[in-house]
């Protein structure tokens, strides 16, 4: 019997990795690769979409926030949340914060003269340097300040005067001044308008301070026999209380203009001594000013040491005066390079840390200082903490600034750390509240219109956001070519893929 031969099973083909790609991309047609670019384009483009999305309404990167918050606890990193801010504890913030009003809209302590000052700018240039919601504060201030109840009992003051302040036409007002004038030659308040508003000059001004303060002086000594009679006395003296105030300050404010600075500085102390109660006028920043103009540092630190506690309200003036206090100390012989090299002293890291501590409370003031944007004749009202703000104090406080040799250059080189401290500053503060979101609104209220207002915080685009984009119009690119170029598309991915396997193998 015969031995039937077993056939032979053939021999399985080893392939090999690359190989098989290579057959598997012989196989694809240019469909497929238009089908896989659109695909990838339109799903980057719609987490392209999300991202912005989200940063509009949130203010972060999705994917930076999932990375951060549930990435990098898994990796071993932890985040470094900033203390709570100093003036509160951790069990009353969060209340404290939510009373506390955002965008509260001050009296600029320096503000300049209309007729003297704001007409002389726009006579010259053109331009209308206050705004209409800037003066329509000042008109409420002034009757606030100047009217009250007992008003009926002077014909000047509420026939005239009361409506003089709500006069829009500036010609209206300084003639319903001369009225009360003529029925009153002893109405105070008729002087102020027409030195704050028909004076052409700060001379001019001030002759018409003084004759408000003589008038004003005798108003207030027959206020004070008799304001204990009834509550509307009271309300009267009040009133003639606030009028000798401003009308002192004013001819504080004319004396430092017109260089007679030791004499500005005695008025202002005695004001302050005469009426401790009205601190909330912040005479105090007048009285920093005219003692840095006469280099007293000594008397600023000791102003500073009265005003800048932790329980008072900051404002620019306080916290960036505190820091150039500081940083003259070592800013003359401050080299960065140097710094580097051995480190910061005791001293320069103080002047650091108050740099820092200035720039979060108003990020706008460096620069102005550092003349890297344009300054305005500052408004009437400021916002804390705004653009408004930081006009103010630069306009007056630059020259100071110069004056220390290496103070703008030691701002220069360390104020950006402060962004790299805080990145999230609407959400979270260093030693102040969170930077109030609202201010960019008010401050384009009260600068002018010709003015590029500083925003802050203008938070970067994260860099998901530039990446998906870069992703989406990459992809959407390569579609595009796909589909007019198809047989060049695929001779060219095929060559990318053989290169990429060649040096994976």
């Amino acid at each position: 019997m015969g031995v039937l031969p077993v056939p032979l099973c053939p021999c399985p083909v080893l392939v090999t990795g690359t190989q098989a790609v290579t057959v598997f991309l012989s196989t694809l047609t240019p469909k497929f690769y238009f089908a896989l670019t659109v695909t990838s384009s339109f799903i980057s483009g719609l987490i392209f979409v999300f991202e912005w999305w989200h940063f509009r309404k949130y203010g972060t990167s999705f994917i930076e926030q999932v990375s951060v918050s549930h990435l990098r606890p898994l990796i071993g990193g932890a985040e470094n949340n900033p203390p709570a801010p100093a003036a509160f504890s951790a069990g009353e913030n969060e209340t404290s914060r939510q009373n506390m009003p955002e965008c509260k809209v001050w009296r600029n302590p320096l503000n300049l003269f209309r007729g003297a000052e704001y007409s002389r700018y726009m006579w010259v240039t053109g331009k209308e340097p206050l705004t209409y919601y800037d003066m329509n504060l000042s008109a409420q201030d002034h009757q606030t300040f100047f009217t009250c109840d007992t008003d009926a009992l002077r014909p000047s003051d509420t026939g005239i005067m009361q409506k003089a302040w709500r006069e829009r036409n500036p010609q209206a007002r300084i003639k319903a001044a001369y009225q009360a004038l003529e029925l009153n030659n002893d109405c105070a308040t008729a002087y102020v308008l027409l030195a704050e508003e028909e004076a052409t000059t700060i001379v001019d001004a001030e002759k018409y301070f003084k004759q408000a303060l003589k008038a004003g002086e005798m108003i207030y000594r027959k206020s004070q026999n008799c304001h204990s009679q009834s509550p509307q006395h009271e309300a009267q003296l009040r009133r003639d209380t606030n009028v000798l105030v401003y009308v002192k300050r004013r001819l504080a404010m004319c004396a430092r203009k017109l260089g007679r600075i030791r004499e500005a500085v005695k008025m202002m102390r005695d004001l302050m001594k005469e009426f401790p109660l009205l601190s909330m006028l912040n005479i105090h920043e007048n009285l920093l000013e005219a003692l840095l103009e006469l280099q007293a540092y000594a008397d600023v630190q000791a102003v500073l040491a009265k005003y800048d506690d932790i329980s008072l309200p900051k404002s620019a003036a306080i916290c960036y005066t505190a820091a150039l206090l500081k940083a003259r100390a070592v800013s003359e012989r401050f080299s960065p390079e140097t710094a580097s090299k051995r480190g910061l002293s005791a001293a320069e890291i103080n002047a650091v840390e108050a740099i820092h501590r200035a720039v979060e409370f108003n990020p706008h003031v460096p620069k102005y200082l550092l003349e890297m944007k344009s300054l305005v004749l500052p408004p009437e009202h400021i916002l804390k903490r705004g653009d408004s703000e930081a006009v103010a104090y630069a306009f007056f406080h630059l020259q100071h600034w110069k004056r220390i040799e290496g103070a703008l250059n030691l701002l220069h080189c360390t104020w950006e750390g402060t962004f790299r401290m805080i990145p999230y500053p609407l959400e979270k503060g260093h030693l102040f509240y969170p930077y109030p979101s609202c201010t960019e609104t008010a401050d384009r209220e009260l600068l002018p219109t010709f003015h590029e207002v500083s925003v802050y915080p203008q938070k970067e685009l994260p860099f998901f956001i530039h990446f998906t984009a870069g992703l989406c119009s990459f992809s959407a690119m390569l579609a595009l070519l796909t589909h007019q170029f198809p047989e060049l598309m695929v001779i060219f991915a095929k060559a990318v893929s053989t290169v990429s396997v060649m040096e994976l193998t």
